[in-house]
């Protein structure tokens, strides 16, 4: 008996508890919302995809020689112009080679007007019947080897300069220093990139589109482009497109150009990019804004108006993102209402006022 008591006396509290709980949130002003209804199934206006910024005309700079770097004439941000010096690489190698070459010249000179001269004297002896056609053939072949030396010697040398030309980095181009890979006293290879120049005015976003989307996307087509740092809109349009994901993981290469803006542009910065499509049966998805999604964790979902006139939690599943809407695959009915934004913070069972 005295059990039942107990336990009788418990309901009693906790249902008391209860009733003062539900009048506590009955008496919370209600938090004014804006919402929207989830309309008929709307198409895919755009395919979003992410870049990066860079310039159209960009160079890495190398050379072709080994050597120690003796100096870099200039500063990362530096303006340039055609042909400006850029670094110097140690040449002492080439120096020596130079003079190897020029010594090897002087001596195929020698031995080619020496053997001119024979070559004249015996002729003469010939036509008078005083030297023997083997005689004259021999110092033919003489003079034509003598020659050809002297054109190898020649050849070497203009290699020899050729390769003085790597030993200077020279600008390609009017444009600005970017970045340097290499510093004063370290050792230059072949390939190696030393410097990179670019020239600013002219740009264009690299974008990966995947292969669901890549038949979409035509050359030429204009494309709307986000720059997600200053929060900017640029006009673009599609130059070119890769015919081939062999290298990408199965995502194309997308260059588009950017229109000539006044918006503070800067190579590396993200974007992006908004292809129109067109429309078509198989693209029709439910969207909603992004901005109404609410994130716990790895959950996805939005709050609905229940027919209490409250806020109610749904979870959902969603889709890829079009620009500033994204695609719900479940949770989400036509004609159900969800809450834009609100002035208080939400929560389950909140009550609200719709604007």
């Amino acid at each position: 008996m005295q059990k039942i008591y107990i336990i009788l006396v418990m309901l009693f509290l906790w249902s008391c508890g209860k009733t003062d709980k539900e009048v506590q949130n009955t008496n919370l002003p209600a938090i004014a919302v804006k919402v929207s209804k989830v309309g008929e199934l709307d198409s895919h206006p755009v395919i979003s995809t992410s870049g990066k910024i860079e310039a159209v005309k960009s160079a890495n700079l190398s050379t072709r020689i080994m050597g120690h770097v003796n100096k870099i004439h200039v500063q990362i941000g530096d303006k340039v112009v055609k042909g400006q010096l850029l670094l110097s690489i140690n040449n002492t190698d080439l120096s020596a080679k130079l003079a190897q070459v020029n010594a090897g010249i002087a001596e195929a000179t020698a031995a080619y007007n020496n053997s001119e001269k024979d070559l004249k004297r015996f002729t003469i002896l010939f036509n008078e019947n005083s030297a023997t056609q083997k005689e004259l053939d021999d110092i033919t072949a003489n003079y034509n080897m003598s020659k050809a030396r002297l054109e190898a010697a020649r050849q070497m040398k203009n290699e020899v300069n050729a390769q003085f030309s790597y030993s200077d980095l020279r600008a390609p181009f009017n444009g600005v220093v970017t970045n340097k890979f290499i510093k004063p006293g370290d050792m230059a290879s072949p390939g190696m990139p030393l410097l990179e120049v670019e020239a600013p005015g002219k740009y264009q976003v690299l974008t990966l589109v995947p292969e669901s989307d890549i038949t979409k996307i035509k050359k030429g087509m204009k494309v709307a482009v986000s720059l997600n740092s200053i929060n900017e809109n640029i006009e673009g349009e599609v130059v070119e497109l890769s015919s081939s994901s062999k290298n990408t993981g199965g995502q194309y290469h997308v260059k588009v150009a950017l229109s000539e803006t006044n918006v503070p542009i800067l190579s590396g910065m993200y974007a992006t990019v908004d292809f129109p499509v067109a429309a078509d049966n198989q693209s029709r998805a439910v969207l909603i804004p992004i901005d109404a999604i609410i994130q716990k964790g790895q959950l996805s979902g939005v709050y609905t108006v229940s027919e209490r006139n409250t806020a109610l939690l749904r979870w959902l599943r969603l889709g890829r993102s079009y620009g500033d809407r994204v695609e719900v695959l479940s949770g989400l009915t036509t004609g159900e209402s969800f809450i834009l934004s609100s002035n208080g913070k939400l929560y389950n069972g909140a009550k609200i006022s719709i604007q």
